[in-house]
């Protein structure tokens, strides 16, 4: 798999109705990808499948709420019946806090709402999906995550608090999966220009965003396996020196780096 065509491979892309999760979805559909479509919104995801097969690939659309166990299961059975055996998962779904206010003053529902969705629904596909890439020893999942996983926001705490939790999911589920030779990989788009961040305040005056053409060749890079050796790490598509990146993977693993891990105080710290 590693660094190979795509061609015949199935991937299974959470919120690919619209934004980020349709653009990734035509990335892999153009480099022969099968895709299965996950989403909400009937209509949006109609026409991404659409899309897909002017391309050329198979794809099969399932409206599904990813934080609901049930839901997940009778989609992935949808995918790899009418695809395959999924090779490549992409959690893309997610939602934000609706405004930027202090956690005391937040809507708790909507709060709730955003880590059911950022945390669970990730959690749901991964327990759908795993048991059958383990048992063929091949796979590769990417969680789209945030900069915001790693750097508090006291504005959007429901959002920045479900990021960080999937970015240390990640990292313990990193060691049992390589076992298996299972590659999971957090990746963050930075700020591209979505419906989703075009509605948040601290954007409002945003002029140059982050190129999601790029970030759909980072993700076809990634199914690809050109970032097996960063698994269960953390990557910034919209900053980091990529070649850099993989260059130092060696180092990266044996410095625990690009995880969340706490930062003893110094070489007499306890929990060090």
């Amino acid at each position: 798999m590693r660094n190979g065509s795509l061609a015949g491979q199935v991937a299974l892309v959470t919120g690919a109705g619209r934004g980020i999760g349709r653009e990734i979805a035509l990335g892999l559909a153009a480099e022969g990808m099968a895709v299965g479509l996950v989403g909400r919104t009937p209509s949006t995801l109609t026409a991404t499948l659409k899309a897909c097969v002017r391309l050329g690939a198979r794809g099969v659309a399932v409206t599904a709420d990813v934080a609901r166990p049930g839901s997940v299961r009778e989609a992935v059975r949808s995918v790899e019946r009418d695809l395959g055996p999924i090779d490549l998962l992409v959690n893309n779904a997610g939602q934000v806090d609706q405004g930027e206010v202090p956690f005391w003053e937040a809507d708790l529902a909507q709060w709730w709402q955003v880590m059911e969705v950022n945390l669970r629904g990730p959690v749901n596909l991964l327990r759908c999906v795993l048991p059958g890439m383990v048992a063929r020893r091949r796979g590769r999942v990417v969680n789209l995550n945030s900069g915001f996983a790693f750097r508090p926001d006291g504005h959007y705490t429901a959002y920045a608090t479900s990021k960080g939790a999937l970015l240390h999911l990640s990292d313990n589920l990193a060691d049992s999966l390589a076992e298996h030779r299972v590659v999971l990989l957090d990746i963050s788009p930075g700020a591209v220009a979505t419906d989703m961040t075009a509605g948040m305040p601290m954007f409002a005056t945003m002029k140059e965003w982050h190129s999601l053409p790029y970030m759909v060749a980072v993700m076809v890079d990634a199914a690809r396996g050109r970032f097996d050796t960063l698994h269960g790490r953390f990557i910034h598509a919209g900053r980091d020196n990529l070649e850099h990146l993989v260059a130092q993977a060696a180092e990266i693993r044996a410095l625990n780096a690009r995880t969340l891990r706490l930062r003893p105080y110094g070489a007499d710290d306890p929990l060090a």
